[in-house]
């Protein structure tokens, strides 16, 4: 019998740039309270480096470092200012940017340097020993001055595919003058994960112990997740990346999927224990800041990522829960969820029912199936409106919401002389429990008709309700399900929100579109209340 003990997990560091690289993707902004914010979820999670930004290189930078010194109160991770190496021919203490490095205040720096033969000569315009003494002369001083260095190989992969010795010299550059990590950057995001691993198994040969290897890859040929673990393999115990993967072009490495590969598959350590189980809630957090919804398919993180449809794959999983899951989802904070569709049986409604927690008998569950082939008939589609199916069950489970009562809704547009449009919505309500409501009339303007029902709902409500300010549409989609009838025909509305922690669709589906609106808006009302946190559900 083998007496041999498991040997301990290999620590792998993981550096978030999200408030930096990922910062650059297209429509996407960040005020300095969302950096702040962000940067709490992050330590939440747990990573070791969170990089801040570009301190000094504009006004929101300047204001989001000096804040953070006083603000920011990390318990896990270590807060990282951005920058680069002196300018070719330059000093370094008349530098700039280094001297806002040391301004930012920060434990740590990280830094970018040209590490290939052709950005060196080329966009640079400078030589190839100009080049290393930039580096070297930059981490020298940064370190000099009390910081841990880092120094981002930027173009590492193809420079060291044209020219392995000046690449190697640029890390010796880095490494003799007190450099702790030199990551190896896939800049242009071309590289494949055997290239990868080949160069980094090369490079760890060279350096050996003396830093620690990172890796930064782009998503350029989607392999930025593949050529993060390919490095690991290949010696690499830093890994750079992005939440949800946002990054400029194609994007960052995915952190929400780098991480749980790495430590729920492999041998490694990413986060601290017990912290696993945040991801998915710090990932849609972020992504609400941000205002840039998790793809309902991401793995791990995503809505749909242990979704499973009506049929074998249900049946399988009622039998053995791991049939078609290749994880727990709770490892990483997510769900199982069963995605009902008019195609559904007994067993699938009576699973779903049970993972809400909903006692159904058989009469109700056969009432729910008899419903869902109905509506789905009329064009409505639950498959991707969950939280009003949700709601359907509970409906034929004898449920019936008490948050409110619409008694009418009104809404009139108006073309003005100026040829502007006015939308008003008038909403009466009663509202509160039973025995004590409370009719309440609102009147509001909108940019439009769902906005202005919108606004009058929630301005009649809120106040009883105060977790309704939390609850906000994050998406709202329009098909018309026959096309034959012009002007005149069915319409069907998805409607998603959040309140920040869940995310939900309701639906809506009607000839008139006001009307699917209002009906899907409802419904997005009570789910949410529904499920708000109990000191805030009741007045």
């Amino acid at each position: 019998m083998n007496s041999a003990s498991t040997p301990e997990p290999i620590p792998v560091e993981i550096f978030d740039t999200t408030l930096r690289d990922g910062l650059q993707v297209e429509g996407v902004s960040a005020t300095v309270d969302d950096k702040l914010r962000i940067a709490e979820q992050l330590d939440h999670l747990g990573v070791r480096f969170i990089e801040g930004g570009w301190p000094g290189a504009n006004p929101k930078d300047i204001e989001f470092f000096a804040r953070a010194s006083t603000e920011l109160d990390l318990g896990v991770s270590t807060f990282v200012a951005f920058g680069s190496t002196r300018r070719p021919r330059g000093k370094v203490d008349e530098d700039q940017t280094l001297q806002h490095l040391l301004d930012a205040n920060t434990s740590a720096v990280c830094i970018v340097a040209k590490s290939s033969e052709y950005h060196v000569t080329e966009a640079l315009k400078t030589t190839l020993d100009e080049g290393a003494g930039m580096i070297a002369d930059s981490v020298e001083f940064l370190h000099g001055h009390g910081r841990q260095v880092l120094v981002d190989m930027e173009h590492f992969f193809d420079g060291f595919k044209d020219n392995p010795e000046f690449s190697f010299r640029a890390l010796e550059a880095a490494v003799v003058k007190g450099a702790s990590h030199v990551v190896l950057c896939d800049t242009n995001g071309g590289s494949l994960p055997h290239e990868v691993e080949e160069i980094v198994t090369a490079v760890h040969a060279h350096v050996g112990n003396d830093v620690t290897i990172g890796i930064h890859c782009h998503d350029d040929t989607g392999c930025a997740v593949a050529n993060s673990m390919a490095a690991v393999r290949g010696g690499a115990r830093h890994v750079q990346g992005t939440l949800n993967g946002l990054g400029e072009r194609t994007g960052n490495a995915n952190l929400t999927s780098i991480i749980p590969n790495l430590q729920l598959k492999q041998h490694y350590v990413c986060l601290p224990e017990g912290h696993m189980e945040r991801l998915t809630v710090v990932s849609h957090r972020i992504a609400e800041t941000l205002n840039r919804a998790v793809d309902p398919q991401a793995p791990y993180v995503g809505s749909s990522a242990f979704a499973h449809k009506a049929g074998l794959h249900v049946s399988a999983i009622a039998r053995a829960k791991d049939a078609y899951e290749h994880v727990s989802p709770d490892a990483v904070g997510n769900g199982t969820r069963f995605v009902v569709s008019e195609m559904a049986g007994k067993a699938t409604i009576q699973m779903k029912a049970d993972d809400l927690g909903i006692d159904m008998d058989g009469p109700a569950v056969m009432q729910v199936i008899d419903e869902l082939k109905r509506l789905e008939h009329e064009g409505y589609h639950f498959e991707a409106a969950d939280a009003s199916f949700e709601l359907l069950m509970r409906r034929s489970a004898g449920w019936e919401h008490d948050f409110f009562r619409v008694e009418s809704m009104r809404v009139i547009t108006d073309e003005v002389a100026t040829g502007a449009f006015n939308t008003e919505a008038t909403v009466k309500v009663w509202v509160g429990p039973p025995e004590n409501m409370e009719r309440h009339v609102f009147t509001a303007e909108g940019n439009g008709p769902v906005n202005a029902i919108d606004t009058a709902l929630r301005r009649a409500v809120q106040r009883a309700y105060p977790h309704l300010a939390n609850i906000h549409l994050t998406d709202y989609k329009v098909r018309i399900l026959d096309g034959a009838g012009a002007t005149g025909a069915v319409t069907r509305v998805l409607l998603s929100a959040t309140d920040g922690v869940r995310d939900w669709t309701t639906i809506g589906v009607s000839p008139n579109i006001i009307e699917a609106s209002w009906r899907a808006l409802e419904e997005s009302v009570v789910y949410g209340l529904l499920h708000a946190p109990a000191t805030t559900s009741r007045p």
